[in-house]
């Protein structure tokens, strides 16, 4: 692990402030962990302690962070026993985080329409990202969409804001989004009420499709979420010309880069080689994982 990583990474008891079920077995957790809450940036994780009787931490991404109170958010779909232990937490216990981890986004100050694209568990890093983006000048204008094949983990709204080149009947979105500002767009195969049917990258490649080209040359792309979909969505970008950030989810032991067990093959200036998820990404530009 670099010294930049050491000096950025604090280990902290955080109190449960709540634990919120969602469908489909997803929880959403908030914490007070003032020292992680402080350093986070959009696409960095924290390494959970699941339970006392769980040695293993679990890597969740961060879905929100406010160092003015040291709170950060993590929503988590139960997956095995530790995540399961975990979302038995209650208010007032602590549970051990370990964080913020990671290489986050890099979005250009050039680029003035990012698209984020999240699916499933992969929406808490497009969250954080969007409010990162909401607070930069007035001229970025993100646009996020989501899409998952169960519930959800909040209740969707009727879109106020207007995303022009999307389908009238494509009209749900995701309250706290509208609540900063930032149109977003809800996919799902699933039928779900307002929901574009089919892969959210489908409803990615519509917006980019009917883009004018002066504002097609400002979109920079983010996302994060299983990798069939990333990989598709490498390719949307890779055919519409748009540099493509991608946020990968592993299996982790350490966490910090100690193990190399969570390496993936990425594509470099000196030829293959093998990179660490936790420390060297998670994110990555969608060409080296991707080509």
């Amino acid at each position: 692990m670099s010294a930049s990583h050491r000096a950025t990474i604090h280990l902290e008891d955080a109190e449960v402030l709540e634990v919120e079920e969602w469908p489909g077995r997803q929880y959403i957790m908030r914490l007070v962990a003032p020292q992680c809450a402080a350093h986070a940036r959009a696409g960095s994780f924290a390494h959970v302690t699941c339970d006392p009787s769980l040695p293993m931490r679990r890597p969740l991404s961060l879905m929100r962070a406010e160092p003015s109170t040291g709170v950060i958010e993590l929503l988590f779909k139960i997956i095995g026993e530790g995540l399961a232990l975990l979302a038995r937490r209650r208010p007032g216990e602590t549970v051990s985080v370990l964080g913020p981890i990671g290489r986050p986004f890099a979005p250009s100050p050039g680029r003035s329409r990012p698209l984020l694209i999240g699916g499933g568990v992969g929406i808490p890093p497009m969250v954080f990202l969007a409010e990162s983006l909401a607070s930069r000048a007035a001229a970025c204008r993100p646009l996020v969409l989501m899409g998952s094949e169960i519930p959800f983990p909040f209740a969707a709204a009727a879109a106020r804001l207007p995303v022009p080149g999307l389908p009238d009947e494509v009209g749900a979105a995701m309250p706290l989004m509208e609540s900063l500002g930032v149109p977003s767009r809800l996919a799902s195969a699933a039928g779900f009420p307002g929901c574009y049917r089919g892969f959210v990258t489908g409803l990615a490649r519509e917006w980019l499709q009917n883009l004018p080209a002066d504002e097609l040359a400002a979109v920079e792309i983010f996302a994060c979420g299983p990798e069939p979909m990333l990989a598709a969505t490498a390719r949307l970008a890779r055919e519409h010309g748009l540099p493509c950030q991608v946020s990968l989810e592993e299996f982790m032991a350490c966490g910090v880069g100690g193990c190399a067990g969570c390496t993936v093959r990425v594509v470099t200036p000196d030829g293959p080689a093998m990179k660490r998820v936790c420390v060297d990404g998670p994110v990555f530009a969608a060409e080296t994982v991707f080509p």
